[in-house]
């Protein structure tokens, strides 16, 4: 049996594997969450209505199940690009078009995102304009939806093509060790889009104005300058010109770092509630996860460009994923999307790692909050946010282990009460 076919086995059988256990979780989800749905958990009887109970339960079980229709197309999209010729039938047309070389290359990678966006976007638009709408989270006009799209499109094309045109070069000029050059430029790529993305890119899609309530601002002063927190700025973003849900954040990175509130959720908080949810995301700081987390992105990116450059010198590789690649011309494109396209493929049976990780992260985030602030203003601003996100209470058990990067609410309140 020819490492071809035995690759392209394990592919097929790594989506069909994947593939049913994600039904699987779904459906658990689903009936779980059904089940449950007729009375609120008595650790929450005092403070969730049942109305708000069943709306978050309905909720999760029509976004479930939205998911899985949107999984059995993704599979078939995938299966389409790679197995039963798509990606193929695309790079012979455009290298007759064409012919090889660079420009065909990025025309290769441009299409390819076009096609899939374009593929994806009837989901898109159902999830945002049917889906969110019917639960009245949908603040978004099909102006600004549009507005947005091109936006996004245009910034794809200006950032996203010069950095692949980089790498494409790497992969043909810099010998046997192009993928340690590459992992260089994309993290450099990376770091630099971190730093400009507060100030450049964020406010093409919103609005952010400074903090203006001064009680508010000198209660969050007090508390970052408690905890060593330096952040170039507070400002308040206008989320609710897209979306009914509620979130804070940092972003930014070295000087560039700035706290963010969603307008939507300073309605939502009292001045206490608000202060402990920023003292969790500083707990964040506090425990260097996002450090950690940069190193773990650097270090897989790393095994990853070298994964690359090996099986891209493989004809197995392409020929195993249905791709007739031309040897003696360049493939880095096909390679590149390639790539891409198995790995997600295989790396989703270790997605609960990663995942349990995150949950053991917003526990100890949770803890440093409780010993900066208040036990009940966080408390009471997570069932504020669970509520108004309408987050399910009820959980199944083996689909939060599997993907959610968040405890449950019942977890962490039980939690957080044990370490006030």
């Amino acid at each position: 049996m020819s490492y071809s076919l035995i690759f392209t086995i394990a592919f097929a059988a790594a989506i069909v594997a994947g593939l049913l256990v994600k039904f699987w979780l779904a459906t658990r989800q689903v009936r779980h969450v059904a089940q449950h749905r007729g009375a609120v958990p008595a650790a929450f009887a005092q403070t969730i209505t049942l109305a708000a109970h069943q709306k978050a339960a309905d909720y999760t079980i029509a976004k479930a199940r939205f998911g899985l229709i949107e999984m059995a197309w993704s599979a078939a999209l995938l299966l389409g690009w790679t197995l039963l010729g798509g990606l193929d039938v695309l790079n012979k047309l455009l290298l007759d078009w064409i012919g090889g070389g660079m420009a065909q290359q990025l025309v290769l990678l441009a299409l390819f995102a076009a096609i899939g966006g374009l593929l994806e976007l009837p989901f898109t638009l159902w999830q945002t304009f049917r889906l969110e709408e019917r639960f009245g989270f949908n603040k978004m006009t099909w102006k600004l939806w549009l507005a947005d799209a091109l936006k996004s499109t245009l910034l794809g094309a200006v950032i996203g093509l010069p950095i692949a045109a980089l790498i494409l070069w790497l992969m043909g000029a810099a010998g046997q060790l192009w993928w340690l050059w590459a992992w260089g430029a994309w993290m450099g790529f990376n770091l630099l889009l971190m730093l400009i993305y507060p100030t450049f890119i964020a406010p093409l899609f919103n609005k952010f104005q400074p903090l203006d309530d001064p009680k508010l601002k000198e209660r969050v002063t007090a508390l970052m300058k408690r905890c060593g927190f330096a952040a170039k700025g507070l400002f308040v973003m206008d989320g609710s010109t897209r979306s009914a849900h509620a979130n804070a954040y940092f972003t930014g990175f070295g000087a560039s770092k700035r706290v963010v509130f969603y307008d939507t959720l300073l309605r939502q908080l009292n001045a206490g509630e608000v202060e402990a949810v920023l003292a969790h995301e500083l707990g964040h700081f506090k425990h260097r996860h996002i450090v950690k987390r940069l190193i773990a992105m650097f270090a897989l990116s790393l095994a990853g460009f070298a994964l690359l450059g090996w099986v891209s010198t493989q004809v197995w590789f392409y020929t195993g994923l249905g791709v007739q690649p031309n040897m003696a011309a360049p493939n880095s494109a096909l390679a590149l999307l390639l790539f891409m396209l198995a790995v997600p493929v295989f790396g989703f049976f270790v997605a609960p790692l990663p995942a349990r990780l995150s949950r053991k992260h917003e526990f100890e985030a949770d803890a440093y909050a409780v010993a900066q602030t208040s036990c009940a203003d966080l408390s009471a601003a997570l069932l504020k946010l669970y509520q108004d996100n309408a987050s399910t209470l009820t959980p199944d058990p083996v689909f939060v282990k599997f993907y959610y990067s968040h405890p449950p609410a019942s977890e962490r309140l039980a939690r957080m009460a044990t370490a006030a």
